[in-house]
């Protein structure tokens, strides 16, 4: 799989990405429904994220076909005091290790390239396979939160950097 920056032409993929009902139960609705919308969510978040802060989300895709499959990288919110590792697949890319390769090489960007102390990460506490991805890769849970804006119970992951190799 490769990870590359997402661009405006991705907004038919990112639609249906943030449309999927899994996307929307385990992560948010953000009332997209359209490719206009899509496109104007691409460019106001992703690459203001990627022009302001050196990072974003990245299109995970084949290596093979280029087909894109999910979205994997960093995100700088206000109500966390860390960047944290976000990401998302279409169903039927699920269950098939390309959520933990790309959550891996973004571990590993954060730490080699960022040269970031910390990272943060955030799911829900029903998901079952985000949960336990984080923790395969050394996430540890610090706390059960609200996040300012939101009504729900999220799980809060931690991964320190300082003497890892």
């Amino acid at each position: 799989m490769n990870l590359r920056i997402i661009t405006t032409g991705d907004a038919g993929f990112y639609l249906a990405l943030i449309n999927d009902p899994a996307f929307i139960a385990n992560i948010h609705d953000k009332g997209i429904r359209t490719l206009g919308a899509a496109t104007e969510s691409i460019i106001n978040g992703p690459l203001v994220s990627q022009a302001k802060n050196g990072f974003s989300l990245y299109v995970v895709e084949r290596k093979d076909d280029a087909q894109p499959m999910g979205l994997c990288g960093l995100v700088k919110r206000e109500t966390l005091k860390n960047i944290d590792i976000g990401y998302a697949f279409l169903p039927q890319y699920l269950g098939q290790g390309y959520a933990r390769e790309a959550a891996r090489a973004t571990v590993e960007y954060a730490r080699s390239h960022l040269q970031l102390p910390k990272l943060a990460a955030i799911t829900s506490p029903t998901n079952d396979s985000s949960n336990k991805l984080l923790q395969s890769l050394g996430f540890v849970l610090e706390a059960v939160v609200v996040l300012d804006g939101e009504t729900r119970n999220t799980n809060l992951y931690g991964y320190e950097f300082a003497g890892r190799n």
